[in-house]
């Protein structure tokens, strides 16, 4: 079964188009005009071990909030529709990440339930151009269309840009554990219901 996904969302504000391949070897390639949120994605292809490709046109000379939301929505979308029915995935995932002085933990479920704990203080409003506050609408956009349970806390950390990149490569990590085939499951899905 292939784990893939290509999809297209186009709004008055943005145009964004991203392909996936849960099963890939973090090959990566950016256009979002975005340039920090780029290094930050190309974490998650990394560390996620997916094949990750996002090209998008936004509305930036009003500013960047547009782009990144649309683009949390967009990877939701793909994820949920590359991970299919969920049967024989490990469902849940988690990875602590260090850098330098900051750490940060995440944890997912792919539970069908949009849920985000965001627990992540940042030391400025800014890196370099880009705001932080962006960083919750862009997960927040995610989980909303993945479907998934995400508890994201930064442990601590006094560099920015360490707090930020030790969540999304956090988040690459427990992406791919949760994804990860259980040889135990087979072809059920991970709950008791029978269904997620």
């Amino acid at each position: 079964m292939q784990r893939t996904s290509q999809i297209e969302r186009n709004t008055l504000e943005t145009q964004i188009s991203i392909t996936l391949n849960l099963d890939g070897k973090g090959d990566a390639n950016f256009a979002t005009g975005v340039p920090f949120l780029d290094h930050m994605m190309d974490q998650v292809a990394r560390h996620g071990l997916i094949d990750l490709s996002i090209a998008a046109k936004g509305d930036l000379h009003i500013d960047t909030h547009h782009t990144v939301e649309d683009i949390g929505i967009t990877l939701g979308q793909a994820l949920a529709k590359a991970v299919g029915d969920k049967k024989g995935i490990c469902r849940y995932g988690h990875a602590y990440v260090p850098l330098d002085e900051a750490l940060s933990r995440v944890v997912i479920d792919f539970s069908g339930r949009p849920g985000l704990e965001y627990n992540l203080a940042f030391t400025r409003a800014r890196i370099g151009e880009f705001d932080v506050d962006l960083f919750q609408e862009f997960f927040q956009g995610l989980v909303n269309h993945a479907g998934i349970t995400l508890h994201i806390d930064n442990l601590r950390g006094t560099n920015a840009h360490h707090q930020a990149e030790t969540v999304f490569k956090a988040f690459g990590r427990a992406l791919r554990m949760a994804l990860e085939p259980d040889s135990r499951m087979a072809e059920r899905v991970p709950s008791t219901k029978g269904s997620l």
